[in-house]
């Protein structure tokens, strides 16, 4: 996500607690807010399916693997 897009982020956040927002500025805030979230999922996602468990066996289990079971 771009810089402007976080600082917009954080400028309706900061207006929202001061003196409010109005109708288009609590939209724009949503839909900042939704891709904020989705890009979190989608990092967080990307890094779990590179994750290996070592079992005690030594085995080696991917969580990208064990989700499909």
């Amino acid at each position: 996500m771009e810089q402007n897009k976080l600082d917009r982020i954080n400028e309706l956040a900061r207006k929202s607690k001061s003196i409010g927002l109005t109708d288009e500025e609590k939209e724009e805030q949503a839909v900042l807010r939704k891709e904020y979230v989705q890009l979190v999922h989608n990092n967080l996602r990307g890094q779990l399916q590179n994750i290996s468990i070592l079992n005690e066996d030594g085995s080696v289990t991917h969580l990208k693997d064990k989700g499909k079971n």
